[in-house]
């Protein structure tokens, strides 16, 4: 049984445009116990999955909308949500609800929120207020490369939103200055994805996913972008899979939600 007493958790709140909520979490405001310490948002590390639903019931009422998250695969998959998913969601318990593997999620539909999970990838706030449609996509190497970033748009001009009005924000993931990679995979980044070729603070090869990201987005006829600047290998207010693994441990998930008011 979900918790309905679990308060609303502090968040990052951002601005997509009237009419729309949006926000990333952070590890405060939850109830998970070491190594995941706080409001961990993800199913798949491992902590205790009906605490892990109290924490998305306690986001999504904080949003004023129930969530709904896809399974993430690292791919380009986007699915568009409905009235009639929303309808399941309101019927089903909230903090529950997946659709299926996607990595970007569009809707249209009033007080349906959107989830993106993400520990170092990059999360994609996305919405075009006057023609009512927002969007999330997670993107980490593989999705940038896959082209998750250009798929989730596309969705959202299939929704009537148009590239000039689109807004966009690039959330907390990490950054060029941590993000190290070999050479050759920089290399091979960079030649498809210009903007992603960086070097760490110590001097070695790194990518720049955020960056990327942006280069994207603008090269579609985004104009309105938003970078958080946050980097979470260096702001513990955020969960790093990175930063954990070097720990030789675990880690949560926070996220990314927006939602049509």
């Amino acid at each position: 049984m979900l918790d309905p007493a679990l308060p609303a958790p502090p968040v990052l709140e951002v601005d997509l445009g009237p009419g729309v909520r949006a926000a990333f979490t952070g590890r405060a405001g939850g109830t998970s116990p070491a190594p995941w310490s706080g409001l961990n948002l993800g199913l798949g590390v491992g902590d205790d999955a009906q605490r892990v639903l109290g924490h998305r019931a306690a986001v999504g009422r904080l949003l004023g909308a129930p969530l709904v998250f896809g399974t993430q695969v690292h791919g380009a998959g986007v699915r568009v949500l409905t009235a009639d998913d929303r309808a399941a969601r309101v019927e089903r318990d909230a903090g529950a609800a997946t659709c299926g593997e996607h990595d970007a999620l569009v809707t249209a539909q009033p007080g349906l929120g959107l989830g993106v999970l993400v520990a170092d990838c990059v999360p994609v706030l996305l919405a075009d207020p006057e023609a009512r449609v927002v969007g999330v996509a997670h993107t980490g190497r593989q999705g940038l490369l896959a082209g998750v970033v250009g798929t989730a748009l596309d969705a959202l001009l299939a929704q009537g939103a148009r590239a000039g009005r689109v807004r966009a924000v690039v959330g907390p993931a990490a950054c060029g200055r941590c993000y190290e990679v070999p050479e050759e995979m920089r290399d091979e980044v960079a030649a498809l994805r210009p903007g992603t070729e960086s070097t760490t603070s110590w001097g070695t090869p790194a990518l720049d996913l955020p960056a990327g990201v942006v280069a994207e987005l603008r090269a579609a006829g985004v104009a309105e972008i938003v970078e958080t600047g946050i980097c979470t290998l260096e702001d513990e207010r955020f969960y790093s899979h990175r930063l954990a693994t070097r720990r030789g441990a675990t880690t949560g998930r926070f996220a990314g939600v927006v939602a049509l008011g």
